[in-house]
């Protein structure tokens, strides 16, 4: 059942997110730069941000008993932003690997057109 799936991704992510995000603020601090902690903070608001998104869409998903494609790609463009945007920032900042900057906005991409899939989904319902 695709909302289950988006729910318990959703769930997991949020859980990473925090501990990522609690990582920056007490195990990276006074290690990274501040400009790099900020990439890293940023990261880590995005990943929490869209873990509460797939959980709304499975929300959707099962308030309508939709198993809808585009329910599914919403979920899915939303899970893969977080692993390329947030990802990258993650990595970025840990890291210093300049080329990284470059996959951000990928992830940004999946991030608006997933959202545009479920505003699609829901006028369309």
């Amino acid at each position: 059942m695709l909302w289950k799936v988006l729910v318990v991704l959703g769930a997991v992510n949020a859980a990473l997110a925090v501990g990522i995000g609690a990582f920056g603020a007490h195990g990276l601090e006074g290690r990274l730069s501040n400009r790099m902690l900020e990439t890293y903070n940023t990261g880590a608001q995005y990943h929490m941000y869209h873990s509460l998104g797939l959980i709304a869409i499975g929300a959707v998903a099962a308030y309508t008993g939709g198993g809808s494609a585009l329910l599914g790609w919403s979920g899915w463009l939303l899970f893969a932003g977080i692993v390329l945007f947030s990802g990258s920032l993650y990595v970025l900042s840990l890291s210093g690997i300049s080329w990284l900057g470059a996959v951000t906005p990928l992830g940004g991409v999946a991030f608006i057109a997933g959202w545009v899939c479920l505003i699609i989904y829901v006028l369309k319902a």
